[in-house]
């Protein structure tokens, strides 16, 4: 789970996988030139089936959908919270391997300092 809170604001997260071995890899490609900010790292949960993982999550936030237009997209109306709370109840908080709730969004909220003058 990342987010980019200089993108999207504090309420959007994306949920996806990766079979890259180091998943940091991916998060760093997605933040690339197409966003202003780098993205954030809120969980990383390993699963057997990841694949399954992913679908469910997907389904239990079918109703968040930010584009639900292209279901490639896999960015969710949520909190990090939120989507801790929905691995709990998938009987799922023993597969996280990190989480964390609030996102450092260092560029963001340095530019953030810069823009007021503070």
């Amino acid at each position: 789970m990342i987010s980019n809170v200089g993108s999207f604001g504090d309420s959007v997260v994306k949920v996806g996988l990766t079979r890259r071995l180091d998943p940091l890899e991916r998060v760093r490609e997605r933040g690339d030139a197409s966003v202003p900010f780098r993205f954030d790292v809120h969980a990383k949960i390993f699963d057997a089936d990841a694949v399954s993982l992913e679908t469910r999550l997907h389904q239990h936030l079918a109703d968040r959908r930010v584009n639900r237009v292209n279901l490639r997209r896999e960015f969710f109306y949520a909190t990090p919270a939120e989507i801790l709370t929905i691995l709990e109840d998938m009987g799922l908080k023993d597969n996280l391997l990190d989480y964390v709730e609030e996102p450092e969004a260092q560029e963001w909220r340095s530019s953030q300092q810069l823009a007021h003058g503070t």
